[in-house]
């Protein structure tokens, strides 16, 4: 079972949402305020974000773009942009800061568990980050050095 944070100050959203996403196999679980969130995701693992642009605090894109940056383990958590932001350059800002995907309210249920299971399996198909080393394939050898490879003709 997947489990999902709610970042949103529309409270009466978190519990039909909660429900139609279990049939899913999603465990949903809600918080109103960005420092909440921060808070829940020092605490507890949950394999994706679900942000709504507009929030007390501070809004979500930015609190988006310093998820991104925050040397966290959660940094690299899926984030869905969940908003009535929806014209054109909000989606684009909210995907250029770090969203994974961008979802403008008023919105279909199924159509948000559908782009959670994407956005899931994308993450569960990613090749693991390689380790530095040395490569050696058909008469190449190369040497890692973090994302920069050289090779060499042998």
């Amino acid at each position: 079972m997947a489990r999902l944070l709610l970042l949103d100050d529309d409270e009466a959203l978190a519990g039909p949402l909660a429900q139609y996403l279990a049939r899913f196999d999603f465990q949903l679980e809600a918080v109103t305020r960005p420092s909440e969130a921060l808070r829940r995701l020092a605490e507890q693992r949950f394999d994706a974000l679900i942000l709504d642009g507009m929030l007390p605090e501070m809004d979500g894109f930015e609190f988006c773009r310093r998820l991104r940056a925050s040397g966290e383990p959660w940094q690299a958590m899926p984030v869905l942009m969940l908003t009535a932001r929806g014209d054109l350059t909000d989606r684009v800002v909210g995907l250029e800061l770090g969203a994974d995907d961008y979802l403008p309210k008023p919105f279909e249920p199924r159509e948000l568990a559908a782009r959670l299971q994407t956005v899931l399996r994308r993450l569960r198909f990613a090749p693991a980050p390689s380790a530095p080393g040395r490569l050696s394939f058909e008469g190449r050898r190369g040497r890692r050095r973090g994302e920069a490879q050289a090779a060499q003709h042998g």
